[in-house]
C-alpha cells in the first residue's frame, strides 16, 4: 500500500515529515524521469491516478513531486547526512 499523498508536494527549504515519508516515492519518480517514462504512466503506477480522468490534477501532482524529488538530490539530502553524523 502506498502512503497517502498531497496534491502539491512541500516547497519548504527544510526537510519535512512528508519528505521523510515519501522518500521512496521521490526515488521512484527520479528513476522514471531518468528513463523518460511517460508522466501519465508514472502517475498511474506511483499515485494510482488516471491522467485521462483528471489530467490537470495528475500533471500537477507529478510535477510538484518530481520537483521536490530533485530538490532532495540538491539540498534535502544534506540535512539527512547531517542527521546521520550526529548518531
Amino acid at each position: 500500500m502506498t502512503e497517502p499523498f498531497e496534491d502539491i508536494a512541500p516547497s519548504d527549504d527544510e526537510l519535512t515529515p512528508y519528505d521523510r515519508t515519501h522518500m521512496k516515492l521521490y526515488m521512484r519518480l527520479l528513476d522514471a524521469d531518468r528513463e523518460r517514462a511517460d508522466w501519465r504512466e508514472v502517475v498511474q503506477v506511483l499515485f494510482g491516478l488516471d491522467a485521462n480522468s483528471e489530467p490537470e490534477r495528475a500533471r500537477g501532482i507529478h510535477d510538484s513531486h518530481l520537483a521536490r524529488a530533485r530538490w532532495m538530490t540538491e539540498h534535502g539530502y544534506r540535512q539527512l547526512v547531517r542527521e546521520g553524523t550526529r548518531h
